[in-house]
């Protein structure tokens, strides 16, 4: 189904490739146009590549038990504790991250490069995915061995407890991640005085919108593409500028973007997806717990069921927790087009929040257009590839909503409500 999707998309861009549909003649030149069908033609080909050798490596993984040996060999070399268990877990999530390293070197510093996007550095690359993986290990292995030992305690109920303690991990992250992991990575500096910032800070204190401060994000020490988002929770949040976005956008577009981005707030989108997330996580768990009361899903793949009397262990939770993690895909894929029309319909109204705001579509849709061409974004999708791939809206439809908005004037209580 995915390789038929990018067949579908492949050839819906070469349909448009020769020449600017009309409705986007006055969006963007002959040649930005041209670079962007190169460029999505040239990811079409790197996905399917890529994700034809990632099931490769899947299928190799679970059908040669391999798995199963390095189940073993953990358990009669150090037993099946939490402990233990949780350090085959995080073993074997490096040991399955190890293959991809050679297609992102390639999609960095040939794909990205070859476009110039790429502003990395070879040093910079490794630095990262060394962070990432200390990080990883760090992190992660004291949360599975928690998730783990949450069977020893809790018993059947275990999943639930799991989740709670899952669940309270993300939230405490949300909280530490800005603060303790983000720097780590990139260097984030106050948005200097001047008139930006002046602008920036009128629209928060006009939207009723609290954070800390407005910061820059050094992006382009990595690529030429751009972004804004927000980092912690209520008074703790921060607004984080992309310096490419910065360089991209004028005074009255950055103000339309971040605008944008506080309609998400105030329209309690990020509340709705932590939500529609914890309910996702809970499913998975509940899945987890009773996949592991079903032997013969373990023993398909070559692992050895423990008997009944056995009862519920780390040990019996294991296998499954990783098995859930390769296979659960095959699942979710097919109700991403549901997500993401739940993630469209939330941009359309925090295009509609940022339109009230500004009193003006143009800024808008001026720092749409210029993100879209400065990214070389497919302008042309296929409109089923887009409802499985897309959580925004193409910027035509972008553009026909925005246009659609009925002018009224602004004030906090009506535009948020």
């Amino acid at each position: 189904m995915e390789r038929w999707l990018s067949h579908l998309n492949r050839q819906h861009v070469r349909a448009h490739a020769d020449r600017i549909p009309s409705a986007l003649k006055d969006v963007v030149d002959e040649p930005t146009y041209a670079k962007s069908v190169r460029y999505t033609l040239a990811r079409n080909r790197f996905g399917q590549f890529s994700h034809s050798y990632g099931t490769l490596i899947l299928v190799a993984v679970l059908f040669s038990e391999v798995l199963p040996w390095a189940f073993d060999w953990t358990r009669a070399e150090v037993g099946e504790s939490a402990w233990s268990m949780a350090a085959w877990l995080v073993a074997t999530g490096i040991g399955l991250a190890l293959p991809n390293l050679p297609l992102d070197w390639v999609e960095q510093f040939r794909l990205e490069q070859r476009f110039g996007f790429n502003t990395s550095t070879p040093k910079t690359w490794w630095l990262d995915r060394l962070k990432a993986l200390l990080l990883g290990v760090g992190l992660g292995y004291p949360l599975l061995v928690l998730i783990l030992k949450t069977v020893e305690w809790t018993g059947a109920l275990w999943w639930l407890w799991a989740w709670g303690a899952f669940i309270g991990f993300q939230l405490l992250m949300t909280v530490l991640a800005p603060v303790l992991i983000l720097p780590l990575f990139n260097r984030l500096t106050p948005l200097p005085e001047g008139s930006l910032k002046e602008r920036l800070t009128a629209l928060a204190e006009r939207t009723r919108f609290q954070a800390r401060g407005i910061q820059v994000m050094d992006g382009s020490r990595r690529s030429r593409h751009s972004n804004a988002f927000f980092t912690g929770f209520g008074r703790l949040r921060r607004i984080v500028l992309f310096d490419t976005l910065v360089e991209q956008l004028g005074e009255a577009e950055l103000e339309s973007v971040l605008a944008h981005e506080i309609g998400h707030s105030q329209r309690q989108h990020i509340q709705k997806r932590l939500a529609c997330s914890a309910f996702g996580t809970l499913a998975g768990f509940y899945a987890i717990a009773w996949l592991a009361g079903e032997a013969g899903f373990i023993e398909a793949f070559g692992f050895r069921a423990p008997g009944v009397e056995a009862g519920l262990s780390a040990g019996t939770i294991a296998p499954v927790l990783v098995l859930f993690g390769l296979l659960s895909g095959a699942i979710t894929f097919w109700v991403s087009p549901l997500f993401h029309w739940l993630s469209r319909r939330q941009e359309y109204e925090a295009d509609a929040y940022a339109v009230e705001v500004m009193g003006d579509a143009a800024p808008l849709v001026g720092a749409l257009r210029k993100l879209n061409e400065r990214n070389l974004s497919n302008l042309t999708p296929h409109p089923v590839y887009s409802r499985f791939h897309y959580s925004h809206p193409t910027l035509l439809e972008r553009e026909a909503a925005i246009r659609a908005i009925p002018a009224r004037p602004f004030t906090p209580s009506t535009a948020a409500g």
